[in-house]
């Protein structure tokens, strides 16, 4: 990937999850803050941005709304995968100690996955539009009363302190993000990684169409770790499908797979394929 303004985008405010993602995987990149995803795609198409770090789904909350829409329709590729473990810090104003704190800020799901630990302690839960934002608006905001849920980043950025450290209420909270470039750069076949590629297709309008489509991956032997349907153009007789498969379209298994899934389907797009973060994913998936 040429880096030519060295800047990553991400939705949120600095010191947010994608933040730290972006600071992770590419630690000699500017991370970029936008307001939207939209803004982060629209980012690396217009050439403000290089790449984009957008979170795809997370093991708590589900797909993250929205961007399976916008990834399709945006044109741009998946060039990589990164997993990233979400842990929540209650942050403070300097000094302050707990018994001063009743309030808590935070986007909604930060609040829902530390519920548990909010209602022991007595505090008011506050919605916040993001994380980081949380973060700021106490900093800004100078009142001890208040505290926030946000990741550790934000408490250097914004001069806190952080009171306790992990408070969520379950350890397995993992963001898988996505990597994106307005360039198809497809990572060649290496026999020492996994590869993964990820496309949308929309099936014809037959009896069992999809039962065929996903035919020729089982025969073929080729993992599906992600199957999606969801409804486009308003309609629901019009869905479209997201998907993604372990092994790189020069394999000869997953070259079968897609010409039959190609025969049975109205359209077919390759989104990206990189290589596999493995650090979270098994190479035993959903199919097997």
């Amino acid at each position: 990937m040429m880096a030519k303004t060295n800047r990553i985008s991400f939705q949120g405010e600095p010191g947010a999850n994608s933040d730290t993602a972006c600071r992770d995987m590419f630690p000699n990149m500017e991370p970029m803050p936008c307001p939207t995803f939209e803004d982060a795609f629209n980012a690396v198409e217009s050439g403000t941005a290089d790449l984009a770090m957008i979170p795809i789904e997370n093991t708590i909350a589900g797909r993250v709304a929205d961007i399976h829409h916008l990834l399709p329709e945006s044109r741009l590729h998946i060039v990589g995968e990164y997993f990233l473990p979400i842990h929540f810090q209650l942050m403070v104003l300097p000094g302050t100690t707990r018994s001063e704190i009743t309030s808590v800020h935070s986007h909604i799901h930060a609040l829902g996955q530390c519920r548990k630990y909010i209602r022991q302690n007595g505090w008011k839960p506050v919605i916040a539009g993001d994380t980081a934002g949380a973060a700021r608006l106490v900093a800004e905001v100078k009142d001890k009363t208040m505290a926030a849920l946000a990741p550790r980043l934000a408490s250097s950025l914004y001069g806190l302190d952080i009171l306790e450290e992990d408070v969520e209420d379950t350890e397995n909270n993992v963001t898988r993000f996505v990597v994106l470039t307005k360039t198809k750069e497809w990572a060649p076949r290496t026999s020492d990684k996994l590869m993964m590629t990820t496309f949308v297709f929309r099936v014809r309008n037959v009896p069992a169409a999809l039962y065929k489509a996903m035919g020729g991956f089982a025969t073929n032997m080729v993992n599906m770790t992600k199957l999606e349907s969801y409804q486009i153009d308003g309609k629901f007789t019009a869905t479209q499908f997201y998907a993604d498969i372990e092994g790189h379209p020069d394999d000869k298994n997953v070259a079968h797979a897609l010409d039959e899934l190609e025969f049975f389907s109205r359209e077919v797009r390759i989104l990206g394929v990189y290589p596999a973060d493995t650090t979270f994913r098994s190479t035993q998936g959903a199919e097997d």
